[in-house]
């Protein structure tokens, strides 16, 4: 019965140990469905299964049904042809990062979109070429063709470079789709979890850095030779530096100029964006102004700059992967996949939570992974979503993806007829624009402090995953930085903040000892807090910071009484020792018997129960002892186990944890383990844990019911009853509302035997 009294409650109930609490209140008996039942589930068939599954396939068919025309399509429009605007200029600017022709980028730009609309959940996002998608295909593209020995099917017919490279990236591009669509199809898009934010912040950081880095050669137009092993960042700065005197200047003056236009004007765009109503869009009016002056100057003739050049238009026929690049690259293929993935999932996140409206993380894999395999057939790139045209497409109104439609269509419009006036346009303005769009990741370097304040295991991760993908590599900087958060989690369980409780305030609130002032420990009791699961790597840290808490080793104990237990017994069997009322009468002044003796005999005696039946006398072991036969004298009588926390025990752990249980056992100290579940101990009961030492009635609900049992038995125990009499009191113990502990008579029943 719970009795609220003002701000104040009081709960009158027995004091309940595991077993007790299943005997008054007993559990339900759920049939749990078998593999085959659920398969049968699984394959069965219906109009309402058939028409859920179509809708989840085809998200668009849910929502294009109830789409407001009046209300919704001016502002498609206008987001459409903003984001498409801006799609063509990412598209161009981020081919440069995958070292292949600005043209392709448009590729990457258009197709991901037509197929996202149609399988795609989100409503907001743009779909299309990502600058740290881009930086990792060039990469592999790099590392391919300079590995490209004269057996690979690229060489037959001696391809162009260019064409080499193509192949390459659409072929990682397909196969990042494989990836993505396998991953989608079994349901496992839990896979993102193991990227957190920390770690995302941190490999997006220094993924910016590799693509400013990997732009200076078109900033400056210097022949940088590729370099794709690790510390190849400081390789292509060391080249670039070593050639310095030969920087063209007039690309040099024009990226500057670019770069400081779209910087100022983006700063605007943020700090009013309240009041502006579309962005500013000054990637559209810079590469305008660039193309016309370089056009109408003829710099690439004056100043020998490196421009677009001849932009074809119309698609061009699909091409078939090389089998030979999976076989290379299947390891980068992955880390694209999921990085991909990551991103775009992230970024539409936020969107989703904004407008309330659902997604489906396996579905978005399925969208991505199609989307891939089908611009990779086209001599695209892998894509994902890049933050900027995002914002814009949702900044500018965009209800659906209608607006990701019709920003399609701008980029179909540049394929097929417009691009070629973009043929004048300057490599390094295309250079600029892709460096301006990395601010947002490189004011990431701010989240250091931040995470600093919040949590150093984040900042660390952070830290480490930068320094990791800085030195080895996006590829293997990943997969050293997964693999380094994985090992912070062990390093976390493994190292457990445990600590002491006690009371606070006399009531039923339990905290660690070294935070409040006023705190009631009960003598001789001791309650020991453990924060995260028990398993094979920290039970040994588990076993050394309950000893450090309770002051002694229960094992050292045991071995202890038991070498003086021997002894004992020893001088009783001479006729040396004799036990009166008072105590002990040794009947010699001297007695010899060698410690290396009993330590020569088998160690496994000494950590057996101590048994005393034989001898006619009992020993209290933190009185004197004879012969000044020193053994540890301990206060504690019994052990509490916070075990709220500990989510699981492994078979090492639970093996560790019986032996500790057991070492108790002997040694008189009574052992309750608190907070637990019932799996928990149906888990334990299973593999056998209990026995005649390690009973399950150690189990209690709450700390205060094990507390309540120790101090109900502790008066018992001390009265002066004879073993003979029975006494059924009837106790309830509950939290008196001035703060105190009291017992009164109620009718909960509590028997004890005496």
């Amino acid at each position: 019965m719970i009795e609220p009294i003002g701000n104040q409650y009081v709960v009158a109930r027995p004091v309940y140990s595991a077993n007790a609490f299943g005997e008054d209140h007993k559990k339900i008996e759920r049939r749990h469905k078998t593999l085959l039942e659920h398969l049968k589930k699984w394959c069965g068939c219906s109009t309402k299964k058939a028409k859920r599954i179509v809708l989840s396939f085809f998200p668009v068919a849910s929502w294009l049904p109830g789409y407001r025309l009046k209300e919704w399509l001016l502002s498609d429009i206008v987001s459409g042809i903003s984001t498409g605007l801006v799609a063509v200029l990412q598209g161009l600017a981020f081919a440069l990062l995958v070292t292949i022709p600005p043209r392709y980028g448009l590729f990457a730009a258009f197709f991901p979109v037509i197929s996202y609309f149609f399988l795609g959940t989100s409503r907001h996002i743009s779909v299309g070429p990502f600058p740290v998608l881009s930086t990792m295909v060039g990469a592999v593209v790099t590392r391919v063709i300079a590995s490209t020995n004269s057996t690979s099917v690229l060489d037959s017919d001696e391809p162009s470079l260019e064409e080499k490279k193509l192949v390459v990236a659409a072929s990682v591009t397909v196969l990042s789709g494989i990836i993505q669509l396998a991953l989608g199809a079994l349901q496992i898009g839990f896979v993102v979890i193991y990227l957190s934010e920390s770690l995302i912040s941190g490999f997006t950081t220094a993924a910016a850095i590799h693509v400013l880095v990997s732009q200076l050669k078109f900033m400056l137009q210097l022949s940088v030779p590729a370099h794709t092993d690790p510390f190849s960042i400081f390789k292509v700065l060391i080249s670039v530096f070593s050639q310095i005197e030969k920087t063209n200047i007039a690309d040099l003056v024009t990226s500057l100029v670019i770069l400081v236009i779209v910087f100022v004007v983006k700063e605007i765009n943020q700090r009013f964006i309240a009041k502006l109503p579309v962005p500013i869009p000054i990637e559209l009016i810079v590469t305008v102004i660039a193309t016309g002056v370089s056009y109408g100057f003829n710099f690439e003739q004056r100043f020998n700059v490196s421009v677009v050049g001849t932009m074809k238009q119309g698609f061009e026929p699909p091409i078939t992967p090389d089998v030979t690049v999976f076989q290379q690259t299947i390891g980068d293929c992955f880390g694209i996949a999921i990085v991909g993935f990551a991103v775009a999932f992230s970024v539409a996140s936020v969107y989703s939570l904004k407008y309330d409206y659902p997604l489906n993380g396996n579905q978005e894999l399925i969208a991505f992974g199609v989307s891939n395999i089908f611009t990779g057939a086209f001599k695209g790139f892998a894509g994902s979503t890049a933050l900027s045209r995002s914002g814009v497409q949702e900044s500018t109104g965009g209800k659906t993806q209608i607006a990701g439609l019709l920003s399609a269509i701008i980029v179909l419009i540049v394929i097929v007829a417009i691009g070629f006036l973009l043929a004048p346009l300057q490599k390094s303005v295309l250079a600029a624009l892709a460096l301006g769009n990395l601010k947002g990741m490189l004011m990431q370097f701010a989240e250091i402090g931040r995470l600093w304040k919040k949590d150093k295991y984040d900042c660390l991760i952070w830290v480490m995953t930068f320094i990791f993908a800085i030195v080895l590599g996006l590829g293997l900087g990943l997969a050293a930085s997964v693999a380094f958060q994985l090992l912070t989690i062990v390093f976390r369980t493994q190292f457990p903040k445990c600590s002491t409780l006690a009371n606070v305030g006399r009531s039923n609130i339990y905290k660690n000892v070294k935070d409040y002032s006023e705190m009631y420990e009960p003598e001789g009791v001791k309650i020991f807090r453990c924060p995260s699961p028990i398993y094979f790597a920290n039970i040994g840290f588990f076993k050394q910071k309950l000893t450090d808490v309770i002051g002694f080793s229960p094992l050292r104990v045991l071995r202890k009484r038991n070498k003086a237990l021997k002894k004992l017994r020893k001088l009783h069997s001479k006729g040396l020792l004799q036990v009166t009322p008072k105590g002990y009468i040794c009947t010699t002044d001297s007695f010899k018997d060698s410690d290396e003796e009993l330590d020569n005999n088998q160690i496994e005696e000494l950590d057996q129960p101590i048994n005393t039946t034989d001898l006619p006398f009992q020993i209290d072991w933190n009185a004197d002892l004879p012969f000044n036969i020193v053994v540890p004298k301990i206060s504690l009588h019994s052990l509490i186990l916070d075990f709220s926390a500990v989510s699981f025990l492994d078979v090492s752990s639970m093996r560790g944890l019986k032996t500790l249980l057991q070492e108790f056992a002997r040694i008189n100290v009574d052992v309750y383990i608190v907070g637990t579940d019932d799996d928990f101990i149906e888990k334990l009961t299973r593999c056998q844990f209990f026995d005649d030492e390690v009973k399950d009635s150690m189990f209690f609900l709450t700390i205060h019911d094990a507390v309540l049992h120790v101090l109900m038995k502790k008066d018992y125990s001390t009265s002066k009853f004879n073993s003979n009499q029975q006494k059924e009191t009837k106790f309830d113990f509950t939290i008196n509302t001035n703060g105190g502990l009291r017992n009164r008579e109620c009718q909960v029943p509590y028997e004890t035997k005496f």
